[in-house]
């Protein structure tokens, strides 16, 4: 077995984690095999070999199909060495059997990381610390692959934090559905959305005046909540958009709705929050 720090062993238990879960930062290739299998013995020395010179731009992880048969069943594992590669929780090649070096040499490029990719990864890094220096390295990746997903969705986080809205827009527009950043895109969309949903109600503060001049009136309520919402203050802007639907069931059925479910896009659709305000909204309607 390798003592390298990119080799590891994974089981039924730590395969989510390990693998899938890890897949979302860097690739990592699954070499199933057994310890009577005599063609497991020559691919194991390639793989590791490979992982070690890569040097983190590929995780090796190795799956004993004796001793982790679900994983064999799930994956539908029918020969031994039987190889998988995950990259962003998918999978992304596969192969049965053992490769000449100079084949698995160009499997292992195709899904490992390029320059870019790697100054995309350096760009994420710096963001919390450094967002100035993160925009910068994010635009020249975009320069060279006006495509890359991790810069795309890196840039448009930081443009949305500006409030420079329309360049976000465009940028999360040219992510593919679905992939590894599609949670992030539907956030960052549903807080653009709920922004131009506000636009033009007024500010907070004449709007909460409004509320109090007309306690009883749904429509003022409906829009403190859209700004609330626009605002980044989720809960209050939940329990408020909730206070018009009570008042008014015609505008709770339509206009209240798709407010408190952009709110729920942006918070996360299975949250505490969004699912607490799901049921109440539910039971208010029907």
């Amino acid at each position: 077995m390798s003592k390298s720090q990119w080799v590891i062993n994974v089981t039924e238990a730590t395969f989510q984690r390990e693998v899938l879960e890890r897949s979302k930062e860097r690739p990592v290739v699954v070499d199933f095999w057994a310890p009577w299998c005599g063609p497991c013995r020559m691919l194991a020395p390639l793989l590791e070999k490979l992982a070690a010179e890569r040097n983190g731009d590929f995780v090796l992880a190795k799956v004993n199909t004796d001793e982790n048969p679900g994983l064999a069943a799930a994956f539908r594992i029918e020969g031994i060495p039987a190889v998988k590669a995950f990259h962003g929780g998918r999978l992304v090649m596969e192969f049965v059997g053992v490769l000449p070096e100079p084949q698995l040499r160009e499997a292992i490029n195709r899904i490992c990381p390029s320059e870019v990719d790697k100054l995309a990864v350096q760009a994420a890094g710096r963001e919390a610390a450094d967002p100035a220096e993160a925009e910068r390295l994010y635009r020249q990746v975009l320069e060279q692959d006006r495509k890359q997903e991790l810069a795309l969705i890196g840039l448009a986080r930081l443009l949305v934090g500006r409030g420079q809205d329309a360049e976000a827009a465009e940028l999360l527009g040219r992510l593919p559905p679905g992939g590894p950043f599609a949670a992030e895109a539907d956030r960052l969309n549903g807080i653009l959305a709920l922004r131009k949903q506000a636009a033009g109600l007024g500010d907070e503060a004449k709007l909460r005046q409004r509320v109090e001049a007309e306690p009883n009136a749904a429509k003022p309520r409906y829009e403190l909540g859209c700004v609330l919402a626009a605002a980044g203050k989720y809960p209050e802007a939940l329990a408020m958009l909730l206070s018009a639907a009570e008042r008014d069931r015609n505008l709770a059925k339509k206009e209240v709705r798709e407010a408190m479910l952009k709110v729920f896009q942006v918070v996360g659709v299975r949250s505490d929050l969004a699912d607490d305000y799901r049921d109440r909204l539910r039971q208010l309607l029907y």
